[in-house]
């Protein structure tokens, strides 16, 4: 299998309920690397690489979220794998 990226954006409520830190805890949990942030229109995005069945995991356990959380959207695009990425980071 090759390695691939994915940007998502992900729409609800989603933040001010521990959702970065649960993209943290799933990447690190499937050895995904990248990062999470919040934006400012209150979405999250995520970037992360790795197996793209892996990344189909990541992104099915972030439709489910925290249980404080409710997501209604997540918008996906898959990309190159670049291997800049070591770890898995919330940058903001």
């Amino acid at each position: 299998m090759s390695s691939v990226s994915a940007e998502l954006t992900i729409f609800g409520h989603v933040q001010g309920v521990g959702f970065r830190y649960f993209c943290y805890r799933t990447a690190v949990g499937l050895n995904l690397t990248g990062w999470v942030a919040n934006n400012p229109d209150g979405s999250v995005s995520t970037l992360v690489e790795g197996e793209r069945g892996t990344i189909e995991e990541y992104v099915k356990e972030l439709k489910a979220g925290p249980a404080p959380a409710s997501v209604r959207d997540i918008k996906l695009q898959w990309g190159n794998f670049s291997g800049k990425y070591h770890s898995f980071e919330i940058t903001h």
